[in-house]
This record gives C-alpha cells, structure tokens and sequence, in this order.
C-alpha cells in the first residue's frame, strides 16, 4: 500500500526508530503499544474510554469474532470500527495462534516462552488433542457449542476482510516452544505456503502482514524472515515461541529484524512485559500487543513506576496514596489505593475498570516516553 509507512528518525544508538503508520482511520506514531480488545473490546472499558487512556490502535481477534456475533453480524454494522464505536486504526490477527492455544498450548500447559526448560516433546506427526492441522489449514472444535469449523489463508483472509480492520495478518501455525527442528520445519514450510494463499485471496483495502516463524532455531527463523520478507506484504508481524528466557527473545528478534527491509513496519505478536519493552523498541519493533495490562487488572494487579501492586492485599486498604505518584491518568488524580482496595474485597466491577484504565495509561505512557527519547537520541 502505498504510503502506508515511514520512518521518520533512526535512533543513533540502537535499532529503534520513529515511524507513521497510515490508515483509513488515522495515523500511529510508532513504536506503539497495541492494546488487546479480542471481542471487539478492551474488557471493562467503553471505546472512549480506551481512547482517554492513550490507546492508538487496538487488535481484535478473528477467530473469537468469527465464534460470536460472526462477521456476518459485524459486517452489517457497518464494520469493526462503526460495530464498537472505535475511530481509530485497529488490526485483527488471523487465527493462527489459536492454533497454538488450542492445540499444542492447550495440550502442554505451556506458553509462548518456556518456564521450565523441558525438553522437545511434540515430533512429525503428532497432532494436538482438540484441533487437526492439515494442508489446507486447521479443524477446530468450536469452544462455544462444540460443532467443527475449518479455518485455512482462504478462510481467514474472508473473515478479516468481512470484520473490516485496517491492519490484518496472513494465516499461519504458531508452533509450541515444545516443538522439535523437524516439526518445526515441516510447520514453516506450511507457513510459507498459507502465506502466498493469503495474498492470493486479500482483498483491496486492508494492509496484510506477514508472519515469521521457525521457533527457537536460528536457521530457521532466518530462513522465515528471507521468505517472508520477499513476499508483497505491507509489513511483517514476527510470531510463535520466543525460548526460554528474555534474553534469548531478544536474541531471536534480532536474527529476524536484519532480514526485514527498513521500510515496511514490523510487528511482534503477543508479547510486551514492562520490562521488555525497551528492550523490544531497541530491536527495531514498531508495533507490539499484549494481554499484560488488561489480563492483571482483572486480577487485581496495577503497573507502577515502582513496581507491580496487588491491590488484593489487606496493607492497601489503610494506604491513601494514588496508584502511582508519577502517573497523571484519572485514576492516580480522582483514587485512592485505600479505595480501589475496598472496591476488589467488595467483589465491585468497578475497580477493574479503574485498574485497566490505568494499567494501560501506564503502558502507553511509557511507549510515549520511549518515542520522545529517541526524538531526543537519549535511546
């Protein structure tokens, strides 16, 4: 797409950059937090709300919209952005990491990154419990009322197109961190080919993305990031496993951003702790999402400059302190610790509104700051 992107200073120091994304919906500075609003929005808060908390662009989820309303119903409203009152940029991702989820995740209990150090246990061949991975694409069983769906390129590019968000990804296979070289290889090469059918089958007037796999093996990723990155996509999200500890995420991210071209944004999909995301902008990411802020408010959780807070603990019901002395949002301005405390032991919704309001100002916040820092060559 043309104009769709630019990078408009490099850090001198480090891979990090500042960029403007183009949508139909408005322009993002980049780097950028991508808040997560999976069935079309961000848990507990109002569009408007998410909008006051910093929010450029958010990513919805394909195959949680697909299961309820169904695009049809999203289409009929006139799109994503009309559906939930959202006149920003949004992306939706493709289905591809509910491959992961649902299947070898779900399977293992395991995550994007291995906690455990275990051992390489799924091998050529083997297929998750609930879901089956074929050529074509993958069977699912829905989580709603059971009945099978199929979910290919062809498929995901039609749903995406019918939800309407400005940003969509190609299909592909998020492979467990479990996964040994060879099933990680045969998985790429299915990856590589959904991505030429996800081009053949996009439409006109949203930029799709590609997505880098190859797990945890350097040759493999660095094979992925050629192809891809040869492919006319109008940007590249970076997926699946990311070993076993940050550093090694980093090192990963590295191996893949020198075969991307500089003029297309890159994208890292679901990941974006606090204290990576530094480390993530000064690989060269522009544009990442993650659950963190939202998943811990609902679990009583507040981002601090200071640290993580659990609001849950009985010591914050005598604390009359905002949330954060060094953060402005209407939070930390309006409560008290003290009372957002009572709120969770009262079993009250409204303290995970005002948790998720401010987790994600917090965020935000600190993105912000990052891109000024560049500004400044301080990063």
């Amino acid at each position: 797409m043309k104009d769709f992107f630019r990078v408009v200073k490099k850090s001198k120091k480090s891979k990090a950059r500042i960029g403007i994304l183009k949508t139909s919906h408005g322009e993002i500075e980049t780097p950028c937090f991508v808040p997560v609003a999976t069935q079309a929005v961000v848990k507990t808060l109002t569009s408007e709300e998410a909008e006051a908390a910093k929010c450029q662009i958010l990513i919805a989820n394909t195959f949680h919209l697909h299961l309820k309303p169904g695009e049809k119903i999203v289409k009929s409203n006139g799109g994503i952005h009309k559906f939930m009152n959202w006149n920003r940029p949004l992306m939706t991702d493709s289905g591809g990491f509910q491959v992961f989820s649902l299947g070898f995740g779900r399977d293992l209990g395991v995550g994007k990154i291995m906690k455990s150090g275990a051992g390489a246990l799924v091998k050529v061949g083997q297929q998750p419990q609930n879901i089956k991975i074929i050529d074509d694409g993958v069977w699912f069983r829905s989580p709603v009322d059971g009945r099978k769906l199929f979910i290919g390129p062809k498929e995901s590019m039609k749903i995406q197109e019918a939800i309407g968000a400005d940003i969509i990804f190609a299909f592909d296979e998020c492979t467990p961190p479990l996964a040994d070289y060879e099933y990680t290889k045969k998985s790429l090469i299915k990856t590589h080919e959904w991505a030429i059918a996800s081009l053949k089958n996009k439409g006109k007037k949203q930029a799709l993305f590609g997505i880098v796999q190859g797990g945890k093996f350097k040759d493999l990723r660095i094979e992925s990031a050629k192809f891809i990155a040869n492919l006319p996509f109008d940007g590249f999200g970076i997926g699946g496993e990311f070993g076993d500890n940050k550093n090694t995420m980093i090192k990963m991210i590295d191996w893949v951003v020198k075969e991307l071209p500089e003029n297309k944004p890159r994208h890292l999909l679901g990941i974006g702790h606090p204290e990576d995301i530094l480390k993530i902008i000064k690989s060269g990411i522009d544009t990442f999402d993650c659950v963190m802020p939202t998943h811990y408010a609902r679990h009583g959780i507040a981002f601090a400059s200071s640290g993580r807070l659990d609001m849950s603990k009985p010591i914050f019901l005598k604390d009359k302190k905002p949330l954060d002395k060094k953060c402005d949002c209407m939070v930390c301005r309006n409560y008290t610790r003290s009372y957002i405390g009572h709120l969770l032991k009262a079993k009250e919704i409204t303290a995970l509104r005002l948790l998720t309001f401010h987790n994600l100002y917090f965020f935000n916040s600190l993105v912000e700051k990052i891109r000024n820092d560049i500004k400044k060559e301080k990063v």
